[in-house]
């Protein structure tokens, strides 16, 4: 799993995300739209403009682009103060446009929002906020400090008060609302990214276990045979070497390391295993493979069969999928985390559905997230029964998301069988047990690895 300590800093980083490149073409198509706006404004609508200062203005926009092109390579990535000043550059030349050109009476006033909707999509919160700020006072200047827009003929055109005051006030409000809803929806996204990310680093580590597993296993299997043999050789030796102390300190000897070889082995191979009979294993044997790395940790766990079950005999042979072990393993941790003292594991199956139930005897899930469990990175505030916890939501988010991986449905509650939180896990038999339980019939012969 990724550390809480790298996914953190996501937003730090966010501005370091946007190459150089995609804020020059973005500029080359508003000088592009300025300079027709002008030339339209006063060929074609006959407007009395600044068009000496105007230009001026377009030109400082087109030097600043022509600079940023040829001094830096297309792939410069922007750090957080670059990116700021950029933006910051592109909102003071169209303010100084629009002062020029009637203030808050220019439609095209409405493009300031540009600036600070794209900054909230990058850059941090505190710089948004800056840009935002700045803008709103630009724009309250404007409203009442501009160069009026005027008629070959003279006439001064511009808006009734009324209307300028409620231009002025939809500005400010499109300024905040843009801001924090690209805000928001970027930062979601980001999130989710770096979410699943981590998902995919969790399973990529069990798939790596597994694998493991399988080599350590396939080698226990072929090594079984000759450590059994040096073991009973061993014996043999011993029982006619009784006379001989130093023989058979020696043979001796030999047996407990072949005994030590077996059980290397055997510890080696409880990380996982790809042996053909240990790839679909009884529903319980999966649930204490997935409980295993939490049993010494001093609470309780305790696995049951419930009364509802239909042929409590016959269990549902489970495929030992990567992300069901990872899945349920990280639920029975946020359980173990969670209890005072106990955790209860509670299996039921029917003809048409497998359910695992995992209830705690702890304080339960708040209320106020009980919504929200699943999510990822939801910060809450600390957990008095757990001081210094810091959870983000990854664990329970990369387990619902590897289980519904899987074909499984979450639920979650509180009032469990032990009081506190509940989470159940439903598969409709037909996905993961499709034999309904049925052992006949060979797996066949174990491969090499590679066929």
């Amino acid at each position: 799993m990724i550390p809480d300590r790298q996914i953190k800093h996501h937003d730090r980083e966010r501005s370091s995300w946007v190459r150089l490149r995609t804020l020059v073409i973005l500029r080359w198509i508003a000088i592009l739209g300025q300079i027709t706006a002008l030339v339209v404004s006063v060929r074609i609508l006959g407007l009395d403009l600044e068009v000496g200062l105007a230009a001026m203005a377009i030109g400082a926009s087109i030097i600043a682009n022509l600079f940023s092109t040829f001094l830096y390579p297309e792939t410069k990535r922007l750090s957080e103060l670059e990116a700021m000043l950029m933006l910051l550059f592109d909102l003071l030349q169209l303010c100084l446009l629009l002062y020029l050109t009637g203030g808050l009476n220019n439609p095209f006033a409405l493009l300031v929002l540009a600036p600070v909707t794209i900054a909230a999509t990058f850059l941090r919160l505190r710089d948004t906020a800056i840009l935002g700020i700045i803008t709103i006072l630009i724009l309250t200047a404007l409203a009442a400090w501009h160069i009026p827009l005027r008629s070959i003929a003279g006439d001064v055109l511009e808006m009734p008060d009324l209307f300028r005051f409620g231009f002025w006030v939809a500005l400010v409000i499109g300024v905040v609302f843009l801001g924090a809803y690209a805000r928001l929806i970027t930062s979601e996204i980001h999130e989710m990214s770096d979410a699943l990310l981590a998902t995919q680093m969790a399973l990529a580590r069990e798939q790596k276990l597994t694998d493991l597993g399988g080599v350590v296993a396939a080698a226990a299997h072929e090594l079984g045979t000759p450590l059994a043999t040096i073991k009973l050789v061993s014996g043999e030796l011993l029982d006619e070497l009784g006379d001989d102390p130093d023989l058979a300190d020696d043979v001796r000897l030999i047996g407990e390391q072949a005994n030590r070889c077996t059980a290397i082995l055997r510890s080696m191979g409880r990380a996982g295993k790809d042996d053909l009979h240990m790839r679909r294993v009884p529903l319980e044997g999966l649930l204490r493979e997935a409980a295993e790395p939490h049993l010494m940790r001093g609470k309780r766990l305790e696995f049951v069969i419930s009364d509802e079950t239909e042929m409590p005999a016959r269990q549902p042979i489970i495929e030992r999928r990567p992300e069901i072990v990872h899945g349920l393993r990280n639920l029975v941790q946020n359980a173990v985390d969670f209890s005072s003292d106990k955790v209860l594991i509670e299996s039921t199956w029917t003809d048409k559905s497998v359910s695992v139930r995992i209830s705690d005897d702890g304080p339960g899930y708040p209320s106020a997230i009980l919504a929200r469990i699943g999510d990822p990175f939801m910060r809450r505030r600390e957990d008095t029964s757990r001081p210094g916890y810091e959870g983000m939501g990854l664990g329970l988010f990369i387990a619902k998301t590897l289980l519904e991986r899987s074909g499984a449905r979450l639920d979650f509650a509180n009032g469990g069988s032990l009081g506190g939180a509940l989470v159940a896990v439903t598969w409709n038999r037909d996905q993961i047990d499709p034999s309904k339980g049925d052992r006949a019939g060979g797996l066949g012969e174990n491969l090499p690895f590679g066929d």
